[in-house]
């Protein structure tokens, strides 16, 4: 059964009386070669397993299931359970469950995997809610080794770009902290069924085993990070002094002046290591006002 013909995707979805649902971002690959790439992508070791999100009606998680021993696939539609359960009924190493992916406890449902050798993640993730999937899956501290994504091309542009370059953002800033992102092809839009309006790419982001860079607290980096990029056409003082406000804009002046930079520069210029300096620098000079 090929599973990305889109004559057999139409026939799929009609069997089970089925329409694409545009609220969970259901785009459906219809280029085998790309979704054997993404597969071939996500993992050096072929002992892994691979927790996949969102897998429709199991194109990619087919071809997971032919390299990794072990697929956990969290599908939030129920009306593509039974439609998984005929497409993957040859496959025995792969484990279905209907949730969503943000509410449910990754930690549990992966434990008994962790246990038998590395973990993964690959997904096509819906576009409106990439972000906060990503986010989510970074934070939960999981030692994944890779997660590999196909997200909007924009997105990825912005996701694999150096810290310290104009079109760094926060979300670009935060991942380097977790991990090193690398685009790893384009797709384009008419590789899927419905087309989205815009092109997408995959990313594959290898996750550190042991963080390059130690910030004193972890919770105050985010704050600082967050802080730079939340009015990023002002200056850095003016930027931080939107979020921290127990610190004096002079105070933030000397501070960031005190760090090697320009009062006048913007937080989108700032490597995560002088991001990491910054934020020890300004938590001192809080827990020193407490005093």
């Amino acid at each position: 059964m090929n599973l990305c013909d889109i004559k057999t995707i139409k026939q799929i979805m009609a069997m089970f009386s089925l329409n694409f649902r545009k609220e969970f971002g259901q785009n459906f690959l219809t280029n085998r070669m790309v979704v054997e790439d993404i597969a071939d992508s996500c993992c050096e070791n072929s002992h892994s397993t691979v927790l996949e999100i969102g897998p429709g009606i199991g194109s990619l998680t087919y071809e997971l299931a032919q390299r990794y021993d072990h697929v956990v696939a969290l599908e939030i539609d129920r009306g593509l359970i039974p439609v998984l359960k005929y497409t993957l009924g040859d496959c025995k190493n792969v484990t279905v469950i209907n949730e969503d992916v943000m509410k449910a406890d990754l930690a549990e449902i992966l434990a008994p995997y962790f246990e038998k050798g590395p973990v993964s993640v690959c997904a096509n993730l819906p576009y409106y809610i990439t972000t906060p999937i990503l986010m989510k899956l970074l934070e939960s501290n999981l030692p994944f080794e890779f997660i590999t994504i196909m997200i909007q091309l924009e997105v990825a542009d912005r996701l694999c770009t150096p810290c310290g370059g104009k079109d760094c953002g926060a979300i670009t800033a935060v991942l380097n902290y977790y991990g090193t992102p690398e685009k790893i092809f384009r797709v384009n839009a008419g590789n899927f069924i419905p087309a989205p309006k815009v092109d997408s790419a995959v990313v594959r982001i290898r996750l550190h085993k042991e963080k390059p860079y130690r910030p004193v607290d972890e919770a105050n980096l985010f704050r600082t990070i967050r802080a730079a990029f939340e009015q990023r056409r002002k200056t850095l003082p003016n930027s931080l002094s939107s979020v921290f406000g127990e610190l004096t804009k002079d105070e933030l002046t000397e501070i960031i002046t005190a760090c090697g930079h320009d009062p006048n520069i913007r937080g989108e210029k700032l490597t995560m290591e002088e991001f990491t300096a910054l934020s020890d620098a300004l938590y001192a000079k809080i827990e020193e006002k407490k005093q």
